[in-house]
C-alpha cells in the first residue's frame, strides 16, 4: 500500500483530538505510578550503546495554537491527553509543556507577542540589521511580559498537579532561530557574508539569555523536570536541552558548523548536552549537525504524513550508527509505514526512539511488538 501524502487540510498532522478535563478529575497518583514504572527502562535505554524505545506522543493541537494563552484550558487539555496516553503501549511517558510560542527569549529585545484570533502567537521583526539588534538594551526574559507568563504557567501547573507530574521547559529555540525572528530575514542571511563577526556576537548574546532563562525554569520545575523538553521524547532520566533550529535548512553544512554549532553546544552545556530539531529534510546537513561538540539527540520527521518534505531513513542510519547520539524519529502513518521505516532507519549499534501516532491502543500494541522484534 502506498504511503499517504501530507494532508494540508489538517491543522496539526501530529495532533490528537482531546477534550479538556477538570484538574480534579485527573488521578495524579495513577499517572505518577504509570510514569515511575517506565523510568528504569528509560534509564537503561539512555545509558545503553544501542536499542529502540517507543513513544506514543499525545500532541494536542490547541495547546500549540490559540489555547496556549489560557493556562487553565491548556492544562485541562494536557491532563486529558496524559490520561488517554496510558492506554497506549509505550516505553516513555508523556509530560506537561508550558508552551508559549517561539519568542520567549527573543522578547529580551523588547518585542511583544502578537495574538491573531484562533492562531498561535507570533512576533514581528524589530530590527533592520544585526547591528541594530546589538545596540538594543536587553531585558532579562523573566522580566518581560511573556517570560513572566511562562513562569506563572509553570507555577500554575505545579500547583494544580502537586509538582508530581513530569513537565518540560517551554518551547526552546536555538540562538540562530531566535535571532532570525528579530532581524529582517534578508539582512539576517546577508550578515553571514557581510558582517559575520556581528552575527556571531548576536548569537552569543542570545545564547546568554537562553541559558539564563532556561536555568530559571529548571530551578522552578525542580524534580518534575524532564529532558530534553518540548517536542522531543523526554524523561526525568534523560539529559540535554532540546532546541528548534529550523533556520539551518537555509545554511550550508560549513556555515552551520561555523555559526550555529558553537552556540548550540554552549546552550546545551549546563543541561547535559545539546539536542537538535529541524522540520523538513535536513539529511544533507547531517555533518554540520554532528559538529555540535556535545550532541546527545537529534529529531526529524520520517514519513510523508509527518512533514511534506520528510527525511530519508538511510542517511541517518549510516550517520548515527555507532555515535551514541539518539535519533528521535517522528513517524505519522499506519503500522506498515512505521515498521517499514524503522527497518530502514535502525542500524545497530544505534539508539533510536520511534515516535508513533497510532489511532487506537490495539494498533499501538501491535506496532510496539513489531518494532521491538526488530531490535
Amino acid at each position: 500500500m502506498a504511503e499517504k501524502e501530507f494532508d494540508y487540510s489538517v491543522a496539526d498532522s501530529q495532533g490528537t483530538s482531546i477534550k479538556p478535563i477538570d484538574t480534579a478529575d485527573f488521578d495524579i497518583a495513577e499517572y505518577q505510578d504509570y510514569e515511575s514504572q517506565l523510568l528504569e527502562q528509560n534509564r537503561k535505554f539512555w545509558l545503553a550503546e544501542s536499542g529502540i524505545a517507543i513513544y506514543r506522543r499525545f500532541r494536542v493541537p490547541e495547546v500549540f495554537s490559540y489555547g496556549c494563552k489560557d493556562m487553565k484550558f491548556s492544562l485541562g487539555l494536557q491532563l486529558a491527553a496524559l490520561q488517554e496516553s496510558m492506554k497506549f503501549k509505550a516505553d516513555v511517558a508523556n509530560f506537561l509543556e508550558p508552551w508559549y510560542g517561539l519568542g520567549a527569549v527573543a522578547s529580551c529585545f523588547g518585542i511583544n507577542y502578537q495574538w491573531p484570533d484562533g492562531q498561535a502567537p507570533a512576533i514581528k521583526k524589530a530590527f533592520e540589521n544585526v547591528n541594530e539588534a546589538l545596540d538594543c538594551k536587553l531585558v532579562p526574559a523573566e522580566q518581560t511580559a511573556i517570560g513572566k507568563h511562562v513562569l506563572e504557567m509553570i507555577e500554575y501547573f505545579l500547583d494544580k498537579t502537586q509538582g508530581k507530574i513530569p513537565m518540560s521547559f517551554t518551547d526552546t529555540q536555538s540562538s540562530m532561530n531566535a535571532s532570525s525572528f528579530i532581524v529582517d530575514i534578508n539582512n539576517f542571511f546577508l550578515s553571514l557574508f557581510d558582517d559575520p563577526e556581528a552575527l556571531k556576537k548576536l548569537l552569543d548574546t542570545m545564547t546568554d539569555s537562553l541559558i539564563d532563562f532556561t536555568k530559571i525554569q529548571a530551578d522552578l520545575i525542580g524534580d518534575a523536570l524532564v529532558y530534553p523538553g518540548h517536542g522531543f521524547t523526554s524523561s526525568r532520566v534523560f539529559t540535554g536541552l532540546g532546541m528548534s533550529d529550523d533556520v539551518m535548512i537555509m545554511l550550508s553544512p560549513d556555515q552551520y558548523s561555523e555559526f550555529c554549532a558553537p552556540s548550540m553546544a554552549r546552550s546545551g552545556e549546563p543541561f547535559g548536552g545539546a539536542v537538535f530539531h529541524s522540520c523538513g529534510n535536513w539529511s544533507s546537513k547531517i555533518n554540520g549537525v554532528k559538529s555540535i561538540s556535545n550532541l546527545v539527540m537529534v529529531d526529524g520527521a520520517f514519513s510523508k504524513e509527518t512533514d511534506p518534505d520528510p527525511n530519508p531513513a538511510e542517511p541517518f542510519a549510516e550517520s548515527f550508527s555507532g555515535t551514541n547520539v539518539v535519533v528521535n524519529a517522528r513517524i505519522v502513518g499506519d503500522r506498515d509505514v512505521v515498521v517499514d521505516t524503522v527497518k530502514k532507519l535502525y542500524k545497530p549499534p544505534m539508539k533510536l526512539i520511534v515516535v508513533t501516532y497510532c489511532q487506537t491502543p490495539e494498533e499501538q500494541a501491535d506496532v510496539y511488538e513489531k518494532i521491538h522484534a526488530i531490535a
